[in-house]
């Protein structure tokens, strides 16, 4: 399968909020929190298309990643991925394309939901667990620094 980055347009954002709702969804209800509109604002509310890009598999959309600086840290958030897409290495060469061209501001910070299978994805990639609470677990990619 061949994939690609897109820019993210404000127009995407309704299909990303879906996006979420679905692949989330799993996750949240067995942390009994899943609501379904809550899971859609919370992204609309946040959505910023200038630190989106939009996957693109084979000629269509399938998911989106972005890449926030705060401080002295970068933000990979919003990585969502068709989930019939899941499972085939494109989640894994999305985040390696990331890591490779270095964070924004060091290092590369990241939180997944407690027993997400995405977490394995990460730690295959090197990020470490930093903090975890009842319902995320937040994690760094050590020796992770400004490359841009």
């Amino acid at each position: 399968m061949l994939w690609e980055f897109r820019a993210a347009r404000p127009t995407d954002a309704e299909w990303m909020a879906e996006l979420r709702a679905v692949v989330m969804r799993p996750d949240l209800e067995r942390l009994g929190r899943y609501d379904p509109v809550r899971v859609r604002t919370r992204f609309l509310d946040a959505y910023a298309p200038e630190l989106t890009r939009v996957i693109v598999v084979d000629g269509a959309d399938a998911g989106l990643v972005a890449v926030r600086p705060e401080g002295d840290e970068t933000w990979i958030e919003h990585f969502y991925l068709d989930p019939s897409l899941q499972g085939r290495g494109i989640g894994g060469a999305v985040l390696a394309t990331l890591l490779a061209e270095g964070p924004v501001a060091g290092p590369f910070r990241l939180n997944v939901l407690q027993g997400s299978p995405a977490r394995r994805l990460y730690e295959r990639h090197g990020f470490v667990e930093d903090a975890a609470d009842e319902i995320d677990v937040f994690m760094t990619l050590p020796g992770s620094a400004v490359g841009r």
